[in-house]
């Protein structure tokens, strides 16, 4: 066989450069078979985040009151908007209070074993999404009161897709 190959200087050269290009090209299709594999095992990055199931909602109400008669206002029927108005913020504070917590600073001071003064501040900061009004109502003839609520799953969605 030998022979043959060296009298025809044609083959011989074919059957030279053919021969290393098939053993490549057969290294290359494993190189790209891995390659493949190993792209297809990767967690895909463009994927939205899987969805959970909807939990149950965890509704938590708070209720704000406003006194009517210490409202600003000229007339009976603006003094009562406006305490409508006041017992809705109010609402939302403590629903906040709720979500975020409540900073509190307090003192306490003793002198010769006697409780002279007790005194404590509280603040509290924060955002309230997807809250609603439940209701809006008097209380007695001079109180007005309104009850919100919020789901805290929903609040938690919101802290997590921030």
């Amino acid at each position: 066989m030998i022979k043959n190959i060296i009298r025809k200087p044609l083959q011989c050269v074919a059957f030279c450069l053919l021969m290393p290009s098939l053993l490549v090209l057969q290294g290359c299709e494993t190189v790209v078979e891995s390659t493949v594999e190993i792209v297809e095992a990767l967690p895909d990055i463009n994927l939205p985040p899987s969805v959970e199931e909807p939990k149950e909602p965890n509704w938590v109400r708070a209720t704000g009151y406003a006194p009517i008669s210490l409202q600003p206002g000229q007339t009976r029927q603006h003094k009562v908007l406006m305490a409508m108005r006041a017992s809705k913020l109010r609402a939302y504070q403590e629903l906040a209070g709720v979500v975020h917590g409540q900073y509190m600073f307090g003192t306490t001071t003793v002198q010769d074993m006697i409780l002279q003064s007790d005194q404590f501040k509280t603040a509290v900061s924060g955002i309230v999404r997807g809250a609603r009004v439940v209701k809006t109502f008097p209380v007695q003839e001079d109180t007005y009161a309104t009850t919100m609520e919020v789901d805290l799953n929903q609040v938690q969605r919101a802290w997590i897709s921030q």
